[in-house]
């Protein structure tokens, strides 16, 4: 191989191993591997950014512009109020999956999944039923509607923009549907009578009943009446008698890590942890008060009605990676975080200085008419339905019949995607179903950024003739048991890949790859990208893989290998399926 492709090597390798190691945002990993190429001269600057003109990225960003109109106007609510009276847990099971599946086949999943979040919960708590018996088959759903038409999925515009780079005839809107369909059949099935008995059984209802969805961790301060005054940590014993346990003792600028033997003062701030309606109960016994209420005592106007909510970090929120200081809620948003829960680990530091992740909920307290700002501008999703009756729904019809005639007439053929999607953006925005401001708000410009930088690592991986390199060698493993063997092992490394990286970047590595096999094979390539899209958009074996997984992981209390558990079935079933039936629709040779 030429150096060239020695340097795309070790790119692809690095990128990977940052994608998996998930210490930078994917979107600055695009752009370091765009950098790079362009600065080893290996791609030109025209070639190096074309990714940015080419069509799938603007189709993404028109799409992430009309879900802003359609979820914005509230058009989704009279399903959700329909949902919301369903009393049994296995109707309300498929009810959502069937919804969401349906639905996630025009509408961006993850915007699906934050909305009929709260509701789910909120519906779980009145069943009594585990939110973690609902939320993993929500979030496959989504999925397998998302890869049922072209629109569904980034993952799909992208296959299809590379398929079209390579001169391969473009895919229309619904030429994913039938084999879309049949997996997403197949997969409810699935979730309803089999994955059910492998999904977590033992999480604690109760949670669910107030949102409690695990234990928070908060700052309580000694007030000067407080019966704790002059008493240890230790001798007061409130892991027993509250279920509430003092991390740290914050006394002034100190930090006493171990304050089982201090002797509380007023003034001194507890760092504890506990269940929310435990804690409650403790600051008003033992008359405490949560710190960061008393310190925005001064700034916060009285007489406004304030609303206690919970406030999940949703996968591409903003607010990710920053310290709850720098973002500063109350300037923001007119709201104090009271405390953080955090899936993985225990934070063990001020709230001021703990740096939110994906799936951290935050207990806030905000005021009612900020209410709307912070859904709209903060990227949470807000795990509660009170006090949200702001959203006015008189243009819902206007947006979802935009939606309907974007789909209709790229389905048609009247006009390409991308017009037909930019189109409708600026017939939601004349026709004020969005602002610009909220449609900015909404874009999920991380993914545009990363679609732009990381699609000509394609035009890399041809031009050093990496990707022929790759063929060669998976060639001289499989090729010999014929085309369907080699489209087997496409299925299983896009899969993998997936797993590690993320659809998109997957999808960018594996389709050049894909149809550079199949011309080696003298085979029909389009069945190979259509086998590297379906093995990139259903994405189920880990809580990293895809968005929509993140965003329930934290909510329904999962363990890790409770994906793998429910997930890799599933991924073997529609792996199965896909070689039995692609072969059918689109046959392997010319």
């Amino acid at each position: 191989m030429s150096w060239q492709a020695w340097a795309v090597a070790a790119i692809v390798i690095g990128a990977m191993a940052l994608f998996v190691s998930e210490k930078l945002r994917y979107d600055v990993i695009g752009l370091l591997v765009l950098a790079v190429l362009l600065v080893l001269g290996i791609l030109t600057p025209a070639e190096g950014l074309s990714g940015f003109s080419n069509e799938a990225t603007i189709v993404v960003a028109a799409m992430f512009a009309l879900n802003a109109g359609v979820v914005g106007t509230g058009a989704l609510e009279p399903l959700i109020r329909a949902l919301s009276r369903i009393q049994r847990p296995w109707l309300l099971t498929l009810s959502i999956m069937l919804v969401v599946c349906i639905l996630g086949a025009f509408v961006k999943n993850t915007a699906l999944v934050a909305t009929f979040l709260p509701v789910t919960l909120s519906v779980c708590a009145r069943s009594k039923t585990s939110p973690a018996r609902v939320l993993i088959p929500m979030s496959y759903a989504a999925q397998m509607g998302g890869v049922c038409t072209l629109l569904g999925t980034s993952s799909n515009l992208l296959a299809n923009s590379l398929a079209i780079q390579h001169g391969l005839p473009g895919f229309s809107v619904f030429d994913f549907t039938r084999l879309g369909a049949i997996l997403a059949i197949v997969g409810i099935v699935y979730l309803l009578f089999i994955g059910r008995w492998l999904l977590p059984r033992h999480i604690d209802t109760e949670f669910a009943e107030s949102y409690e969805l695990g234990k928070f961790v908060t700052e309580l301060r000694v007030m000067a009446d407080s019966p704790l005054i002059g008493a240890t940590v230790a001798a007061l014993k409130l892991g027993e008698k509250y279920g509430v346990y003092v991390l740290e003792l914050l006394r002034g600028d100190e930090h006493l890590w171990a304050p089982r033997e201090q002797q509380l003062q007023e003034g001194d701030v507890l760092l504890t942890r506990g269940d929310w309606l435990r804690l409650e109960e403790f600051k008003q016994r033992l008359k405490l008060e949560i710190a960061p209420v008393l310190d925005l005592a001064d700034t916060t106007q009285t007489g406004r009605r304030r609303l206690l909510i919970e406030a999940m970090v949703a996968p591409g929120a903003r607010l990710a990676g920053q310290s709850v200081e720098e973002i500063d809620f109350q300037w923001n948003f007119k709201a104090s975080v009271l405390a953080v829960q955090r899936r993985s680990q225990i934070v063990r530091e001020q709230l001021k200085n703990a740096r939110l992740e994906v799936g951290d909920i935050l207990m806030l307290l905000i005021d009612e008419p900020a209410l709307p700002h912070l859904r709209r501008e903060s990227g949470l999703v807000v795990l509660s339905e009170r006090g949200d009756t702001q959203q006015s729904r008189r243009k819902a019809p206007l947006a979802i019949a935009i939606l309907v005639a974007v789909i209709a007439v790229a389905g048609l053929g009247l006009l390409p995607i991308v017009v037909s999607a930019l189109v409708g953006c600026a017939t939601m925005a004349l026709t004020g179903c969005f602002s610009f401001e909220d449609v900015y708000e909404a874009m999920d410009w991380k993914i545009v950024i990363l679609l732009g930088a990381i699609l000509p690592l394609g035009i890399a991986l041809d031009k050093t003739g990496l990707a022929q390199h790759i063929v060669d060698g998976g060639m001289q493993l499989v090729g010999q048991h014929g085309p369907l063997a080699v489209l087997l092992m496409v299925y299983l490394l896009t899969a993998l890949l997936t797993e590690m990286m993320g659809h998109n970047p997957s999808v960018v590595l594996m389709v050049p790859i894909a149809i550079s096999i199949a011309h080696a094979l003298h085979a029909n390539p389009v069945p190979f990208v259509i086998t590297v899209a379906f093995a990139a958009a259903t994405s189920f074996a880990t809580p990293v893989g895809y968005p929509t997984n993140t965003m329930v992981y934290g909510a329904g209390g999962y363990k890790f290998t409770d994906f793998m558990k429910v997930g890799i079935p599933l991924i073997a079933l529609f792996c199965a399926l896909s070689m039995l039936l692609i072969p059918h629709f689109w046959p392997l040779m010319p």
